[in-house]
C-alpha cells in the first residue's frame, strides 16, 4: 500500500512510498500552487535516470496549473532494489507490477483529475506500451525527446545494430548493464536490456512473459503530443515517426524545438535543466485537451 512519507510544502513534492513486486520507490507527486488540479500528468523518466532529475519540469508544469507524478524506475534512484545477478527484471515487470502501483497511488492521491501519461526517451517509449495496455485509462500521451530505438531509424546505423547484440552480452557477463561505467543509462537489469535490445534489433515491441505489445499500441486511440528536441541525434525524427506509424488511431501534434526556444541545446538531457520551453509547450496542449474534453461533455 502506498504511504505518505513526507508533508509537503508549497514548493515541495509530496512522497509517496510505492511497493511492487518486492521493491519499493518514491512517487513524487506536485500540485499546482493554487486552485484544484484537472489534470495529472503521470511521468516516466529515461532510462537510467533517477525520477528527481524531473522535479524542474514538473514544477514548471505545476506553475501551469498541472498535477504531475514522477515515477521512479525499479533499481534507479529512491528505489530499494539494485540490479545484478541476484536480482534481473524485464518489461513484465515494470509494466505489470511497478506502474500499476505508482498510478493507484496517483489516482488515490488525485481521484478528480483527468489522467495523462507520458515520459521522456525509453519512458515514453514504455508509456506508449502502458497506454496500449490499457486504453481507457488515459485521455492523452505525452512523448518527449523519445521515438523507437530501431537500429535502421539512426544516422550510424550499423554501430547501433552492434551495440545491441553487445548490450545484452555486457549484461549478461556482469550482472546487469554497467551503464555509470560505460556512459549510457544507469546500471540496468539483464531482462530490461534483453527486452530493450530485442526493439532495438527488431523494431518491434515484445517483452519476456509478455508476448507481443504491438496489437495494444495500434488500438490505441486517444491525443498525443510527439515533443522532439531539433538536434538530439538519440531521438531523430525517423525514430519518433517509427513510434508514430505504431499507433496510427492516435490524434499526434507534432513539436519540434530549437535552441532558440529553450535558450539552450536542443538535444536530448540538457532541456531538463531548463524546462520551461518543454513544459509551455505540454501545458498547452493538455489546456486544449482539457477544454475538447469539457466542450464534449457539455455537449
Amino acid at each position: 500500500m502506498p504511504s505518505s512519507t513526507a508533508a509537503p510544502s508549497s514548493n515541495d513534492p509530496q512522497v509517496l512510498r510505492v511497493a511492487a513486486g518486492g521493491a519499493e520507490a518514491e512517487l513524487l507527486l506536485l500540485r499546482p500552487p493554487s486552485g484544484p488540479a484537472r489534470q495529472l500528468l503521470y511521468w516516466l523518466p529515461a532510462m537510467g535516470v533517477a525520477a528527481r532529475n524531473y522535479l524542474p519540469l514538473a514544477a514548471a508544469l505545476a506553475g501551469h496549473g498541472l498535477a504531475v507524478a514522477l515515477h521512479e524506475w525499479r533499481g534507479i534512484g529512491s528505489s530499494s532494489w539494485r540490479a545484478g545477478r541476484r536480482r534481473d527484471w524485464g518489461y513484465r515487470e515494470l509494466l505489470q507490477e511497478d506502474l500499476p502501483a505508482g498510478l493507484a497511488a496517483a489516482r488515490a492521491a488525485l481521484p478528480e483529475a483527468q489522467a495523462l501519461i507520458g515520459g521522456h526517451s525509453l519512458g515514453g517509449q514504455l508509456s506508449a506500451l502502458y497506454a496500449g495496455l490499457h486504453p481507457a485509462a488515459f485521455d492523452g500521451l505525452v512523448l518527449v525527446a523519445s521515438g523507437a530505438p530501431y537500429w535502421c531509424c539512426f544516422r550510424h546505423r550499423w554501430a547501433v545494430r552492434a551495440a545491441y547484440g553487445l548490450a545484452p552480452l555486457l549484461a549478461g557477463l556482469c550482472g546487469h548493464l554497467p551503464g555509470r561505467r560505460i556512459g549510457f543509462g544507469g546500471n540496468e537489469a539483464r531482462g530490461v536490456i534483453r527486452d530493450w535490445s530485442r526493439s532495438g534489433r527488431s523494431g518491434r515491441y515484445a517483452a519476456a512473459g509478455l508476448g507481443e505489445l504491438e496489437s495494444g499500441m495500434a488500438r490505441l486511440d486517444c491525443p498525443l503530443l510527439a515533443l522532439r528536441l531539433r538536434d538530439d541525434w538519440l531521438g531523430p525524427d525517423a525514430s519518433l515517426e517509427w513510434l508514430l506509424g505504431k499507433l496510427p488511431r492516435a490524434t499526434p501534434t507534432r513539436v519540434v524545438l530549437t535552441t532558440a526556444e529553450l535558450h539552450g541545446p536542443a538535444d536530448h538531457f540538457s532541456w531538463m535543466k531548463a524546462p520551461a520551453a518543454v513544459a509551455a509547450c505540454i501545458a498547452a496542449w493538455a489546456v486544449a485537451r482539457g477544454a475538447a474534453i469539457g466542450a464534449a461533455a457539455a455537449s
